[in-house]
């Protein structure tokens, strides 16, 4: 399978004192070993917004806050990039698509961070399994799964074991309407999901084994994707199977599972 793994940068690196950039250079390793080709986007995190919320008190615009910012994310993909095994990574962070996608045809690891301002690396991410081709797109985020609101601001909010592409669209569309708010993915990702009509897993990524676990499941179905929330299921994993929007696909994928309604 080829898959592209968002890792947010509040999930892989809180602090440069307590990150998990090994951990989840593991699981990479361990995806490579199995015969999968592996892309990586690494987001910002705290240390991001530390260095916006300084640049923002002296009088940096929002375009020169976006090139701090991405600065940040390029940073922390170096530091996975040089916990991976030097055989398979490749030699620097693509800075581009095309430069992610020839590391793939070579047989490396791609690592990316931020691309160009006012676009976050969720969208980034989205954007890469677009143009790779990807067979899986994942998100390890600082939450488990995609909830009807932001479930630190509403107790009543419910995780979504499925959604369409534009379910998502629409839960997200309405998160960020909502001061305070804070989305899983945000919008533009979303929609970049729907258009390439890609099968997306949202997951907490404070247990990196738990993408192998999920990869692998699913490689032993040969990669039937219809299949991702029954290896959720059985794994244990709490997370958001996002499918397309094509009701040939929703039929098959309402006979594999079993849904709540």
């Amino acid at each position: 399978m080829r898959v592209v793994v968002s890792v947010g940068g509040s999930v892989l690196v809180p602090s440069l004192d307590d990150n998990r950039v090994e951990p989840y250079a593991a699981v990479i390793e361990t995806l490579v070993g199995a015969g999968h080709e592996t892309a990586a986007v690494v987001g910002g995190g705290g240390v991001a917004r530390d260095y916006i919320g300084a640049a923002r008190t002296i009088g940096a615009n929002e375009i020169e806050l976006d090139q701090l910012g991405i600065s940040v994310t390029r940073l922390n993909a170096r530091l996975l990039l040089a916990a991976l095994d030097e055989t398979i990574a490749a030699s620097t962070v693509s800075e581009d698509y095309e430069g992610a996608d020839e590391a793939l045809h070579r047989g490396d690891v791609a690592v990316m961070g931020g691309v160009v301002p006012a676009q976050t690396t969720d969208a980034v991410a989205a954007a890469l399994a677009e143009y790779v081709d990807a067979d899986l797109l994942v998100y390890a985020t600082s939450v488990p799964g995609v909830f009807t609101a932001d479930p630190n601001e509403d107790p009543d909010a419910e995780r979504q074991d499925e959604l369409s592409a534009s379910g998502l669209v629409d839960i997200i569309s309405q998160m960020e309407m909502a001061a305070g708010a804070s989305a899983p993915v945000d919008l533009l990702a979303t929609k970049v999901i729907q258009r390439a009509a890609m099968d997306t897993v949202i997951l907490d990524g404070s247990e990196p084994e738990r993408l192998t676990e999920l990869v692998t499941g699913l490689a032993d179905r040969d990669g039937d994707t219809s299949e991702v929330r029954r290896v959720l299921d059985e794994a244990g994993i709490e997370g958001t199977h996002v499918y397309p929007d094509d009701a040939d696909y929703y039929a098959e994928l309402e006979g594999s599972v079993e849904y709540d309604g």
